[in-house]
């Protein structure tokens, strides 16, 4: 018996081991990449799965719930979130077997074997411009609580969340510094529900952050080295705060932490700010400046390096950083200026638009369904993020702190066993 009990422990042990260490991981995997197929050039949808694979990155976000891309991305262990088109909110809104249907149409079926990870709301749902009465406002929270009970009902809202996105328009001119930022006054009424929506599931306040766009518009105050992420650029410090920023990105960030402060109060503690989108177009009209393989290549291989580092931002830097590039290809078929259909981080052909510094490994593990403890590319051991999803914790129901509460269970079992058969 006496045998068995060490035998048991050293297995305890091992298991507890497991458990503690972190595997070493790519930095590119700790990123997202946005797979727009606005465009009729790009490769077939069978080839994403592989080019996703082929920079190390284990998560995408798609624009829609295509059943063809679900499929491809089926038994890849590439996590997916996918978008509720915005024309779906106004039935939706006011119809919870709507929601119900839509879940068990482009959710259900291809769990588990695609991971889908999240379901986004609408794309800059607060910031449409055609929505001058603000009636599809009005629509998102009540769309997402019925997405949510949803998949409450189906048991799915441990698995998969439900978020949205918004463009920084969503804050008041001007909102540097950032301690000095709030919501646009009109938006409150809309974004209060949807800050406790966020508080009460344990999902993240999604954002469409660039850099590049605040550089272009006032290159002259804006540093080209401040805004492209680079390592050692000259710091700025919030007069408000006391906080020292070396980048523009966790600027924009923590001027929404502080938005949503001034617009919740207590409840905004639980809320994490995610990035959506952030992105540097390689390419560009003559106005655009700023826009070449170079300064798009040396940002999102900053950005990367920043993510890597499961550092949060001056003012939560306890909640690490997690962003989605925009995006996987250059789209052909999107309207605007040049840089709008140069922002891929490969051409229409496969090739990679430009260089990226990054660790590529050589076989690409993505998380597993139980969450990833992952560490950095340089050795250095990373705070594991669980999450009964995947590698970002979307976890409704629980949150980031489901993950370990499984594993602690499991462990205080193990325990209670070796202790028994000791006796």
């Amino acid at each position: 018996m006496a045998l068995a009990a060490r035998s048991l422990f050293a297995l305890f042990l091992a298991v507890v081991a497991g458990f503690a260490v972190p595997a070493v991981a790519t930095s590119a995997s700790m990123v997202g990449v946005n797979y727009g197929r606005v465009a009729d050039n790009i490769p077939p949808l069978e080839k994403g799965p592989s080019i996703v694979a082929s920079i190390g990155v284990g998560r995408v976000r798609i624009y829609d719930a295509d059943p063809h891309v679900l499929h491809a991305f089926a038994n890849t262990g590439i996590e997916v979130i996918v978008t509720l088109p915005d024309r779906c909110l106004p039935s939706m809104a006011t119809d919870p077997n709507e929601a119900l249907v839509w879940v068990r149409a482009n959710i259900q079926p291809y769990l588990p074997a695609t991971k889908i990870a999240a379901v986004m709301v609408g794309n800059e749902i607060l910031n449409n411009a055609n929505d001058t009465d603000y009636a599809l406002a009005r629509c998102l929270v009540p769309t997402m609580e019925n997405i949510h009970s949803a998949l409450a009902s189906l048991s799915l809202d441990g698995t998969v969340a439900v978020t949205t996105s918004h463009s920084l328009s969503v804050l008041a001119v001007p909102s540097y510094p950032p301690s000095a930022a709030v919501f646009r006054s009109e938006l409150l009424p809309f974004i209060r529900p949807l800050i406790d929506f966020h508080a009460r599931t344990d999902s993240p306040f999604f954002i469409n952050a660039y850099p590049y766009f605040a550089y272009v518009k006032d290159s002259s105050q804006v540093a080209l080295e401040y805004a492209r992420l680079d390592p050692g650029a000259p710091s700025i410090t919030d007069p408000g705060s006391g906080l020292c920023y070396t980048n523009l990105l966790h600027a924009q960030i923590d001027a929404v932490y502080h938005a949503i402060a001034a617009a919740r109060g207590e409840s905004a503690k639980r809320v994490m700010v995610w990035v959506s989108e952030t992105g540097w177009p390689s390419a560009g009209d003559p106005n655009e400046i700023g826009a070449t393989p170079e300064n798009a290549g040396k940002y999102n291989s900053n950005l990367i390096r920043l993510v890597a580092t499961n550092k949060g931002t001056p003012l939560m830097p306890g909640t690490p950083l997690r962003a989605y590039i925009f995006a996987l290809f250059n789209e052909n078929l999107k309207p605007g200026p040049t840089s709008e259909r140069n922002y891929g981080l490969f051409k229409a052909d496969g090739t990679p638009a430009y260089h990226l510094d990054i660790a590529v490994p050589l076989q690409n593990d993505p998380p597993s369904g139980e969450g990833s403890d992952e560490g950095s590319n340089d050795g250095s051991t990373l705070v594991p993020v669980g999450g009964s999803s995947g590698y970002f914790g979307f976890s409704s129901a629980t949150g980031l702190r489901s993950h370990w509460q499984r594993k602690m269970k499991f462990l205080l079992a193990f325990a209670v066993l070796a202790v028994v058969v000791s006796n």
